[in-house]
């Protein structure tokens, strides 16, 4: 198995961030080590306003990943940073992929998601990786059945 390293930014709600370490996890345990530039509990943002943390913070890191990789928990889709952050994404030509967090059921994707989502995977080490890599572009259920090329983002988990 070959290692291949990518830089992303993987937006998600701060309640998420040992899925974050699950999901890293799960990609190296197949070949693909993740650089990523996110704010987590490991590396915090301590600065209050808005407009600074957007500019000086959030910006740099989106811009420095080449994809966004979208974790989604029942409190993704009502998060105006999580939001944000697609769009920043989207406006600077990243991939932007959605990964149901592990026996993800009854949430909503972000609104951003269904308008500028590339992919939208279950917790599958493989489909995360295609998507990543751009040779996977679906939309998936949680279980990783198809729900056509863009759910309603209104559309519960599963």
């Amino acid at each position: 198995m070959s290692s291949e390293s990518k830089n992303v930014f993987i937006s998600h709600v701060h309640k998420d961030d040992e899925g974050l370490t699950d999901l890293k996890a799960l990609l190296k345990s197949k070949g693909m080590e993740v650089r990523d530039s996110s704010i987590n509990s490991d590396r915090p943002n301590d600065a209050k306003s808005p407009e600074y943390i957007k500019s000086h913070i959030l910006a740099p890191r989106i811009s420095w990943a080449s994809t966004m990789i979208v974790y989604i928990s029942p409190e993704t889709k009502n998060s105006e940073w999580v939001n944000w952050e697609i769009e920043r994404a989207h406006k600077e030509g990243k991939t932007v992929i959605g990964v149901w967090e592990r026996g993800a059921k009854d949430c909503e994707i972000p609104e951003a998601l269904d308008d500028y989502g590339h992919a939208l995977v279950g917790w599958n080490a493989e489909r995360i990786i295609d998507a990543v890599n751009g040779v996977y572009e679906k939309f998936e259920t949680p279980d990783g059945d198809p729900s056509g090329p863009r759910p309603i983002s209104r559309h519960p988990c599963g």
